[in-house]
């Protein structure tokens, strides 16, 4: 629809001699309020079409300066305002606003030109991100539709495998999922087209499903790393012996050598989780030294005899 031509400074609201900064303020003000994504009252649109359009003109010296001097008549008669395309921005510049990325959120506004204006006027988090010239197949202001975002919840085990998982949202939609073995708590994973629907033909914005890896009962996780306490009792830990130790998908042989405190960690390379490349993390056992919760006469005749023989004093530093 054409829009009926109005003087530019009077769409922005700004006197004829206002800055550049000036016009860059008052159209950042004006097309907060105006955009399509965030208002819906009947006019709105077309009120966002103006003010791009008085925008365009005056950001530009070389436009501003004809228009200051022909008026309605700056581009030689041709009324820019009913050309076909101007919709989406299809009279200006000669196609030099195609794929104009429109993020909504906060942003640095800059210099740059008008696509790098909208990017900061309007973020990356919810609304629609990106216009396109030819939309899909019309002369209507076609936006790109928001990305939306949900958590996907995995055990560790899950993380670890991968393999296909499938999902279902709050909204009805069910979705199978190829997890990567080795996903990490708070990665994302990226489904194309499954975001909020464009509007005017524009096409859909993406679902992002971040990693929530639920605490494990044995694991600790850091990076690709794995953490994992490993109980001994005094005399393997003052002796040395070979404990087994559960990994995430079968069980291990882990050499305690002689004389391992409390804390001491043992390094197993290559039990932790994988990398994009292949490679796996470590997996560490922390040792962990318990004494039984009653002690028969026997033990207990040990250790007393145990405390009578022995020198050792913790306490003494050395």
């Amino acid at each position: 629809m054409a829009v009926g031509f109005r003087d530019y400074y009077e769409v922005l609201g700004v006197p004829r001699g206002a800055s550049n900064e000036e016009i860059r303020s008052a159209y950042r003000k004006l097309a907060r309020q105006y955009h399509p994504d965030v208002n819906k009252e009947e006019g709105a649109e077309d009120r966002f079409k103006e003010i791009s359009e008085a925008y365009e003109v005056l950001r530009d010296p070389e436009k501003r300066e004809r228009y200051d001097r022909l008026g309605s008549q700056w581009k030689a008669g041709q009324d820019v305002t009913g050309a076909s395309g101007f919709g989406d921005f299809g009279d200006f510049g000669q196609g030099e606003f195609r794929d104009v990325r429109v993020d909504f959120g906060t942003g640095d506004l800059g210099g740059g030109d008008f696509s790098d204006l909208f990017e900061g006027l309007f973020g990356a988090r919810g609304g629609a991100r990106g216009r396109s010239r030819s939309g899909a197949g019309t002369n209507g202001f076609a936006v790109r539709g928001g990305d939306a975002e949900a958590t996907l919840e995995l055990s560790l085990e899950e993380a670890a495998r991968g393999g296909r998982r499938r999902i279902s949202l709050g909204d009805g939609r069910d979705y199978e999922v190829n997890v990567p073995a080795g996903v990490q708590d708070g990665q994302r994973i990226r489904l194309a087209g499954e975001g909020r629907p464009g509007i005017g033909g524009g096409p859909p914005g993406d679902l992002f499903l971040r990693v929530r890896l639920r605490p494990h009962p044995r694991f600790r996780v850091d990076g690709r790393d794995l953490y994992a306490d490993l109980p001994l009792t005094p005399w393997e830990a003052a002796l040395g012996a070979t404990i087994e130790l559960p990994t995430l998908d079968a069980t291990t042989k882990v050499k305690v050598p002689p004389h391992s405190s409390c804390g001491r960690k043992l390094r197993l390379r290559g039990q932790g989780l994988a990398g994009p490349s292949g490679k796996q993390g470590d997996l560490y056992a922390t040792v962990k030294i318990e004494l039984p919760k009653r002690l028969s006469s026997k033990e207990r005749e040990l250790f007393e005899r145990l405390a009578e023989v022995s020198k050792f004093d913790p306490r003494s530093g050395s």
